[in-house]
């Protein structure tokens, strides 16, 4: 069995914000944009975004896995 998830598909931004005061473990990346992410089968999953700001309701690709977290970007 492996410890790393399972690629999660394309999806749409429900929600998102920008953090600019993060947890200790992330002060070096801040600030960074958090969206929650409705995939194909309506799950909701919690993922980082790369590149440009996205909005409610962008559709998403899956960029890949950092530490068991999602990367996203808005897709193409």
């Amino acid at each position: 069995m492996s410890d790393q998830p399972s690629t999660p598909g394309p999806g749409v931004v429900y929600t998102e914000t920008v953090v600019y005061s993060a947890p200790e473990a992330f002060l070096k990346d801040a600030p960074y944009q958090l969206a929650i992410v409705t995939l194909e089968d309506h799950t909701r999953l919690t993922v980082r975004v790369l590149g440009e700001k996205v909005a409610i309701g962008d559709r998403l690709s899956f960029v890949e896995f950092r530490d068991a977290i999602p990367y996203y970007r808005k897709a193409a």
